[in-house]
């Protein structure tokens, strides 16, 4: 009995281990202020709705959003948090863990606080690939 159980928990956790993700590594560039669109504030009077007068009184504010560049070693990706109203500020030069699922990029920065958080990739661009000194001096 206590072999089976032992069997058991065991496979279990060879299964929950096997559920870990695959992360890819990047550095995190930069960061940018980019517009996302406009809020507009606006009121009404109680007189302006009974009598049809425009009492109305707008104000319009661009809004601006964090967008980071996130270099891997293959693609730099454009990147906005999906949460738009709580956006957590990333530390910039720090190594960060990605994977791609389905539509959005899920990252989480190990030496901040190690949680996951979903992105929306604007843009992919593909690196260059840069000679080192070893090569350009095996051309010659």
């Amino acid at each position: 009995m206590k072999l089976r159980t032992l069997a058991v928990c065991l496979l279990f956790a060879g299964v929950c281990s096997a559920r870990e993700h695959d992360y890819q590594k990047g550095t995190l560039l930069r960061m940018d202020s980019s517009s996302c669109g406009t809020q507009e504030k606006g009121s009404k009077t109680v007189a302006g709705e009974i009598f049809g007068t425009d009492g109305q009184h707008k104000q319009t504010q661009e809004m601006l959003c964090q967008e980071y560049v996130l270099q891997s070693d293959h693609v730099i990706y454009r990147i906005r948090p999906k949460d738009e109203k709580h956006p957590v500020l990333l530390p910039i030069g720090e190594t960060a863990q990605f994977r791609i699922s389905k539509d959005k990029l899920i990252l989480r920065v190990p030496e901040s606080d190690g949680k996951e958080r979903e992105y929306i990739v604007v843009s992919m661009t593909p690196r260059e690939k840069t000679e080192t000194p070893a090569q350009s001096a095996s051309k010659n």
